[in-house]
């Protein structure tokens, strides 16, 4: 069964860093642009980071920019988020995505029925 499995997230004070790594299952990545997104309690998901399996272009949602990286390394079948400069408002579960043909802006907007189980990053001092 096609699943990933994300991992990395925990309690950081603000301004710490933390790096996620989202595995993929059952399937390659490589035939896939991959997104991270983020669930905050109350609110609905938002695509965070994507990044393309043809030519690894990236997008960056606004609130990240310069603070976030998005990585694949598809030998192992993962991507990374390097989260730097952390600030109480990333604290959300973490979630990756999958969707093969399409575009990183596109596909940090999609939204998604199901997710995996996450990882829970929490910014607080």
């Amino acid at each position: 069964q096609a699943q990933f499995v994300e991992s990395g997230g925990g309690l950081v004070q603000p301004g710490g860093s933390l790096r996620l790594s989202c595995a993929g299952s059952g399937f390659a990545l490589a035939y896939y642009t991959i997104g991270w997104f983020r669930q905050a309690p109350g609110k609905d998901p938002e695509g965070v980071s994507c990044i393309s399996n043809s030519d690894s272009s990236t997008h960056y949602a606004d609130s990240v920019k310069g603070r976030f990286t998005i990585s694949r390394d598809d030998a192992k079948n993962t991507v990374y988020l390097q989260m730097n400069s952390l600030k109480p408002e990333d604290t959300a579960v973490y979630y990756c995505a999958a969707r093969p043909f399409t575009t990183v802006e596109a596909m940090c907007v999609m939204r998604f029925d199901n997710w995996g189980q996450g990882t829970q990053v929490t910014v607080s001092s």
